[in-house]
């Protein structure tokens, strides 16, 4: 996964004048959502705070009261993953010698160079070797924004203190965030029930069993109550969903820009976003998308109108507020299923007093459905823009020469572009198919159900990569048709876009290598989606 990256010729309204920054929001505070998580995750060491990260007392507090907790279950008899092991193990019992705490600091690693800098202790805690078992190390490495923003969620859960970790581990993450630690973790093993694999190597890295990808803090002891409710989470998947899902924030504003830019080049009628038509359905995203639609052509005014070419458009214009609205929905559940796991008490057990309760609250089945949603009413959108790429192509559509073309007769013109849009589309069609309708069976039947919310965050997250470049081409298509046509261009806010893409994207009219201006056009649309994203 990869970092946002601005440029010069980033086009999204207006940059208001700077305003002195919001106070930082204490990690500790109830009510952490996606948009602040991504935020935070991007945000470089310059730039102003956004999450406090110290750690008072009486943030600690709920902390210290949970692990108090766990000892006094523990004291009154069995408690899972603390005197027994997990999963289809919960029947076999810890010998007492490993449930207790370890003094001090972590022991010195017998060997120093094993495998992928990894040192083994020949003994330790029932906390050390479940970790150690659960590191599976396989996949591809989480990048810093997404390593960092699922570090900020662990964090945020724990101070909940309903997981009856030590408190010297929550501290210890804390000052690695603040610090900028960042571990190496590579996430595969995860089904929606938890980040097991993901997070051990996080608790490995803490206790100074494995490096850091950067920077680093003094290894803290383990601790015999820390191994599983530690791993008791899907913060890493809550971290891939939030990033993506913010992403598709800004990405669905921008598809409206770009659909009014090629709204202007195909002369398109108006009448489908007039306030007077959606006040026939009970529709009100689709209400907000009209009025957007309006607003970007410049026809706030009822009275406002434009010459259009056909008495009726092509679906790619005139449904655009019915197609874009149920995505305006499924973000809204998303971002309320995301900001549900990012607050949620979900160790299991989960400690209430002094008793050790077991449950499923760890299942992220409503955040695996609300991602499938989006994914898929992020499609009908991408769809309507290949429809609309394929229409600016089209000379019976827009009056203007067949692809757009320029010079000889046989000249392709952008021709090759409706292909590469149809290819990001079957791509994209092959990411909106439900992860939450697989099935899995695991730990000696014991576990017969799962979510998949990760793989349907991780497929968010590459939808939302591919949406860019997509729209991209329609806004490359939408500016070479414009540019034959400057008559069509009106003066409304669809135009600073237009007027960033024209700068940037190369002035050509008889065939050229369309590569850079592709490329070009799907970067501004990335930096466009994040000016919209942020504000």
């Amino acid at each position: 996964m990869e970092g946002r990256h601005r440029s010069p010729a980033s086009a999204g309204p207006p940059s208001p004048a700077r305003r002195r920054p919001a106070p930082a929001r204490p990690v500790a505070v109830p009510g952490l959502g996606p948009h602040l998580v991504a935020t935070f995750a991007h945000a470089g060491p310059d730039d102003d705070p956004v999450v406090d990260l110290s750690l008072d007392e009486a943030a600690l507090a709920p902390v210290v009261r949970g692990h108090g907790a766990l000892a006094s279950a523990r004291a009154a008899g069995a408690v899972y993953g603390l005197t027994t092991g997990v999963g289809a193990l919960r029947h076999v019992a810890v010998a007492e010698d490993e449930s207790v705490d370890l003094p001090g600091t972590p022991a010195p690693m017998t060997n120093d160079e094993a495998p992928g800098g990894v040192g083994v202790r020949p003994h330790g805690t029932h906390t050390l070797r479940l970790w150690r078992s659960h590191a599976a190390g396989l996949g591809p490495e989480l990048d810093e924004p997404t390593a960092r923003a699922a570090m900020l969620i662990r964090l945020h859960q724990l101070l909940r203190g309903s997981s009856g970790v030590h408190p010297s581990l929550v501290e210890a993450l804390a000052a690695a965030l603040r610090e900028r630690a960042v571990p190496s973790i590579r996430p595969l093993g995860a089904l929606g029930t938890s980040d097991l694999s993901g997070l051990a190597q996080l608790g490995l890295t803490l206790v100074g069993e494995l490096p850091w990808r950067s920077g680093g803090i003094p290894p803290v002891a383990a601790v015999s109550g820390d191994g599983l409710p530690f791993l008791s989470s899907s913060a890493i998947t809550a971290a891939v969903g939030s990033l993506a899902v913010r992403r598709i924030v800004g990405l669905s504003r921008t598809a409206e820009v770009v659909g009014a830019l090629s709204h202007l080049a195909l002369r398109g009628a108006a009448e489908a976003y007039d306030a007077r038509v959606h006040a026939g359905k009970d529709d009100p995203e689709a209400v907000r998308v009209a009025a957007r639609m309006r607003h970007l052509l410049g026809l706030d005014d009822p009275s406002a109108r434009r010459e259009h070419s056909r008495i009726q458009d092509p679906f790619s214009l005139r449904s655009l507020p019915q197609v874009h609205a149920p995505l305006m929905e499924a973000i809204a559940a998303a971002e309320r299923a995301l900001t549900a796991e990012i607050g949620a008490a979900a160790e299991n057990p989960i400690l209430v007093d002094v008793s050790a309760l077991h449950h499923g609250q760890f299942h992220t089945q409503r955040l695996a459905a609300a991602l499938d949603a989006t994914r898929a009413a992020t499609y009908a959108v991408l769809s309507l823009s290949v429809s609309r790429t394929s229409a600016l192509l089209n000379p019976d559509l827009t009056g203007l020469r067949a692809f757009l073309a320029a010079g000889p007769a046989d000249s392709s013109g952008l021709m090759i572009v409706e292909y590469v849009a149809a290819d990001l589309l079957a791509r994209a069609r092959g990411l909106t198919l439900p992860t939450s309708t697989g099935h899995a069976v695991v730990s000696l039947g014991l576990e017969e159900h799962a979510s998949f919310s990760t793989q349907g965050a991780l497929a968010t997250d590459d939808l939302s990569r591919l949406t860019s470049d997509l729209l991209g081409v329609e806004l490359l298509t939408a500016v070479r048709a414009l540019r034959i046509a400057p008559e069509r261009l009106a003066d409304c806010p669809a135009r600073r876009l237009y007027d960033a893409a024209a700068e940037l994207l190369p002035d050509a009219e008889e065939d050229h290598v369309l590569g850079p201006g592709l490329r070009a056009a799907g970067q501004l649309v990335r930096d466009h989606s994040d000016e919209l994203a942020d504000g």
